[in-house]
């Protein structure tokens, strides 16, 4: 059964408290061995010391020199070991025989240790470490020189190595203290660090942030708009795929890091942080794009340290609204279709009432021979499902509209290509046409008159549209495709003509104005079936 995981604060508290545990332990380690040595050094240094003082004493050449130097020597040497504290002060003539010992059996023999070389041939006073009758010992000799400059003897005093880690074992206590003193105050702090970094993320755990990053970053790239963020200064923090697609950047650039100016010259982002106040649904123009933005700063309590904005381009907005108005197209001509069927049901009922069979009958002949030759003409000429829905939906609005809607006989269709964008197509035929029914609107009945021709070669497809009203004056031929014109104005037509031109030159095609021959406007559009590219290669 596995265990539960601890908490961040347990680990962030185990993790601070055995780290300074460990440092003070290593400290207080390497404090004793510190101090250690400094006292080996100082022992040593302090029986070198009495070693040499003992050498030059005038007592002690004198005793060498006495017919008897141990009877002389050894009280001498006694005395200062008691001064001094050592734990032995031997002295030995020039072939290390013994004149004085804190052992008096072993006067008279030779000293051990085989570390008197240096001191009876060299003549040279120094410490040593060795182990002689006493046990190991720090050791200071020096060597005995009379008068003539002979060396005569030698003085060795010396404290044992056992006595020193007593003295040690002074320190042991002093330093054990300081390093638990240490480890509590460590465990204390990081109690109180593990506290403070739990509360700072929000008493989050890793694996809920890390889970918090990873759905965050799914949000903002499954999300359509740009999104920048920015922080107190300016300098970028995220940026979203969206955002690259709509700067015109390719997604390897870094933008992370980079001041928000130098990537858009024209943001407002400094005033929304400066001023605190949100800015929502604001045009502004991205590298040449219209774009809405929406900007928000960013608070942390009372504080702003950033903001974020998201924009999208004005024509994504457009092309929504198209095709909410191609929605509305659709329903208008089902609309119009029901309401024209309703009003024949409505005649062949009142017929039927009064009995009027023949007439009743005639008048489902003349719709049901009618309908079915629309539908034959279009299954034949017209074979794309799609273009034959949008032209069946205007012939109905036309018959409700009292206007002669004439699907050229010439006009012959196959399929649409599959790249082909058709809310585009729906656009511009649907655009044209109504226009069309609008410029007639105003004539006598028998007058209204619209025609529309599709058909195809190998290399486009080409769609007229025609109508009988009064046609477009030749000074805004040049006009209608460019500015927004209304049609409810007495001098001209075409309002949404430009919306049209912005469609065709999307699908890489071109559109021609000329007057046609029912006398009103003659609407040529041209769209290459390979496309943008194909009709750029052209």
């Amino acid at each position: 059964m596995s265990m539960k995981k601890k908490s961040l604060q347990s680990r962030i508290f185990l993790i601070g408290a055995v780290f300074v545990s460990l440092v003070a332990i290593i400290i207080g380690i390497s404090f004793y061995f510190i101090v250690s040595d400094a006292v080996e050094q100082q022992v040593g240094e302090r029986a070198l010391s009495i070693a040499k003082t003992t050498a030059e004493r005038p007592d002690i050449l004198a005793g060498f020199q006495s017919e008897n130097p141990t009877e002389v020597l050894q009280p001498i040497a006694t005395v200062i070991k008691e001064k001094t504290g050592a734990e032995y002060v031997v002295i030995g003539n020039e072939e290390g025989i013994r004149y004085a010992h804190p052992v008096s059996e072993r006067l008279g023999k030779k000293m051990v240790g085989d570390d008197n070389e240096q001191a009876l041939i060299h003549g040279k006073s120094y410490i040593s470490e060795a182990t002689g009758t006493l046990g190991k010992a720090l050791r200071g000799k020096a060597p005995v020189i009379d008068e003539n400059g002979q060396i005569i003897g030698i003085i060795s005093v010396g404290f044992l190595k056992d006595n020193i880690a007593t003295i040690f074992s002074q320190y042991i206590n002093n330093i054990a203290y300081i390093v638990l003193i240490a480890i509590l105050l460590g465990i204390i702090g990081s109690s109180i660090l593990a506290r403070n970094i739990k509360k700072e993320l929000f008493n989050l755990e890793p694996s809920e942030i890390a889970n918090l990053f990873t759905e965050r970053n799914a949000l903002i790239e499954s999300v359509r708009e740009a999104i920048i963020t920015v922080d107190a200064n300016g300098v970028i923090r995220m940026v979203n795929n969206a955002a690259y697609e709509i700067l015109s950047l390719p997604t390897f650039t870094e933008l992370i890091g980079r001041n928000i100016w130098e990537v858009i010259p024209n943001t407002s982002l400094p005033q929304v942080m400066e001023s605190g106040e949100g800015q929502l649904d604001r045009p502004m123009e991205i590298r040449g794009k219209k774009a809405i933005v929406n900007r928000i700063p960013i608070r942390v309590g009372d504080k702003i340290v950033g903001a974020v904005s998201s924009f999208r381009l004005q024509s994504d907005f457009d092309r929504l609204a198209e095709e909410l108005s191609q929605v509305k197209q659709y329903t208008e001509a089902l609309r119009a279709q029901t309401h024209e069927y309703n009003n024949s049901l409505y005649t062949i009922s009142g017929l039927i009432q009064l009995q009027s069979y023949e007439e009743a009958l005639e008048l489902i002949h003349i719709e049901t021979a009618e309908h079915q030759s629309l539908i034959q003409f279009m299954t034949k000429r017209l074979q794309d499902p799609f273009l034959g829905g949008i032209v069946i939906g205007f012939f109905n609005r036309a018959k409700e509209l009292k206007v002669r809607f004439i699907l050229d006989e010439d006009s012959n269709l196959e399929r649409l290509p599959k790249h082909l964008q058709k809310n585009l197509l729906v656009s511009i035929i649907g655009n044209l046409v109504t226009n069309a029914f609008e410029a007639v609107d105003n004539l006598p009945e028998e007058q209204r008159i619209v025609r529309i021709l599709v058909v195809e070669t190998e290399e486009e497809i080409l769609i007229e549209v025609e109508d009988s009203g009064e046609g477009i004056a030749d000074n805004l031929f040049g006009r209608v495709l460019l500015e927004k014109i209304s049609t409810k104005s007495e001098n001209d037509r075409g309002y949404g003509l430009l919306k049209v031109q912005e469609n065709v030159s999307d699908l890489g095609g071109v559109i021609a104005i000329e007057s046609g021959d029912l006398g009103g406007a003659l609407f040529i559009v041209s769209i290459p079936k390979g496309g943008y590219l194909y009709d750029r290669a052209n």
